[in-house]
């Protein structure tokens, strides 16, 4: 199995969301040494907004571009690849602003690209990235998971929608909520959130274990 770590949060090492999805990660590789993992770190390493350039090459045959839009185009055409070869996507965000991170955005972006991950047809749109298996993990201080901030939360609403257009439908949410509300809220969110990915990583271990 190929897995796909995509990190988004500014804070570093501080981000609770970058931990836990890592550490998720981490452990489906060990529990199947033949499990493979690229890591997107949108951080270290931001896509480039998506400008002209992107907009006009993304339709430009390739031999007709300019170098400029040859790059941007480039840079997609890569971030699309590592979603196509990866078998479970694990993507990482802090909630900002009742929504993902900016950098997150940008992958999203890069990925959304008519017949590339999606296409029109008579039926309407397809999508065409098929066959993963999507987690979210996020970090909020708040608890957006019920009660009346529900409707602030536009972070996992938006990406269940654009993963889902894209033909992602197999999408489990790992929330790490209400880490503003003091140190005794942090370790029981952290906590919640382990318990979950272990339940996900003991799983898997005993599918590769019947295989």
């Amino acid at each position: 199995m190929s897995i796909l770590l995509v990190t988004s949060s500014p804070r570093g090492a501080a981000s609770h969301s970058t931990r836990i999805a890592t550490e998720f990660a981490e452990k489906l590789v060990a529990a199947d040494p033949s499990n493979t993992l690229v890591v997107r770190d949108l951080v270290a390493n931001p896509l480039p907004h998506i400008d002209t350039d992107y907009a006009t090459g993304i339709y430009t045959p390739a031999e007709a571009r300019t170098p400029r839009q040859a790059e941007v185009v480039g840079v997609s055409d890569v971030v699309l690849d590592e979603l196509f070869a990866a078998d479970t996507v694990i993507l990482a965000t802090g909630f900002i602003n009742f929504n993902i991170s900016s950098t997150l955005k940008s992958w999203v972006d890069h990925i959304s690209r008519s017949g590339k991950s999606f296409a029109y047809g008579e039926n309407g749109p397809k999508g065409l990235v098929t066959g993963k298996k999507v987690y979210i993990v996020l970090a909020s201080g708040g608890i957006y998971s019920e009660g009346a901030a529900v409707q602030f939360d536009h972070a996992i609403p938006y990406l269940r929608g654009v993963l889902g257009f894209l033909g992602m439908t197999n999408v489990d949410v790992i929330r790490i909520e209400g880490v503003g509300m003091g140190p005794d809220a942090v370790t029981a969110a952290l906590a919640k959130a382990t318990a979950k990915v272990d339940a996900v990583v003991a799983a898997s271990r005993d599918v590769a274990a019947a295989a």
